[in-house]
């Protein structure tokens, strides 16, 4: 089974609430231990080829590649681990209100990939630098996911990185309206996903998941990203669950080495 993701901003009724949206059940997923969360784990299991399927609900919107989506942007995003004495954390932005596109959203930093940059890498790290003001020698990567054709017609590569320690923020107030953190093991919760279905105007069918964290309600692409690492976290841990086998897929994004960047 899948479902269609959200329309674009501009389709969506002006009053849409995602937060208030009937919940869908959906398969449940198993824990991932602690041990699992760390950074070294992780390094170890983007160091490694693991054989792991994307979130199976919205697989028809990742794709190896941007070659045969044209007239689609290029695009990265940072998904920044954060190091603290209560464990890792992830860091998320809320977009200002009066962007074009998921205005007030929570996202991670990030944006098109320029002509300028080497890859969807450099993409990523250029504009975590703009928008949040992090510089790029604090970032060390430590790999990528499989890219995700979002409702907006962005080709989306997320870039798991550790900002290491010394970091600043400086967020840029005409993109960013508030910089937080999110414990990973909130966000590795899969019990924490929940599926919403949009009972609206906007159509049967089209569903997404969200994440719950304080006041913060993560939902949509970004939603989908966090639930993929979990994905691909669960089976380098050999955990059997929907989000496993798909032949030959790695943690590296096989379209990395030679990027399709726009003109």
């Amino acid at each position: 089974m899948s479902y269609r993701m959200p329309a674009p901003d501009r389709d969506r009724i002006a009053d849409f609430d995602p937060q208030v949206q009937p919940v869908l059940p959906s398969a449940p997923l198993p824990p991932l231990p602690p041990e699992c969360l760390r950074l070294d784990a992780i390094r170890q299991a983007f160091q490694h080829p693991v054989d792991w399927r994307v979130e199976p609900l919205f697989a028809q919107s990742f794709v190896p590649g941007g070659d045969s989506y044209a007239r689609a942007r290029q695009a990265a995003v940072l998904m920044p681990l954060v190091q603290r004495d209560t464990g890792l954390h992830v860091l998320f932005t809320r977009r200002a209100a009066h962007l074009h596109h998921h205005a007030g959203q929570i996202s991670f930093p990030g944006g098109r990939i320029e002509t300028s940059d080497r890859d969807p890498v450099a993409a990523a790290l250029r504009e975590t630098h703009e928008e949040i003001g992090v510089e790029q020698r604090f970032i060390q990567v430590i790999g990528t996911q499989p890219t995700l054709l979002t409702t907006t017609h962005f080709l989306m590569t997320p870039v798991i990185g550790e900002l290491l320690p010394g970091f600043h923020l400086h967020p840029d107030e005409a993109e960013v309206a508030e910089v937080f953190e999110v414990p990973l093991a909130v966000l590795m919760n899969p019990d924490r996903h929940v599926l919403h279905q949009m009972a609206t105007s906007l159509g049967h069918g089209r569903c997404y998941f969200a994440i719950r964290w304080q006041s913060y309600f993560i939902w949509g692409a970004t939603a989908i990203l966090v639930r993929n690492l979990y994905h691909f976290l669960a089976a380098a841990q050999g955990i059997a669950g929907p989000g496993r086998r798909r032949p030959g897929q790695s943690g590296i994004s096989p379209g990395l080495e030679r990027p399709s960047v726009p003109p």
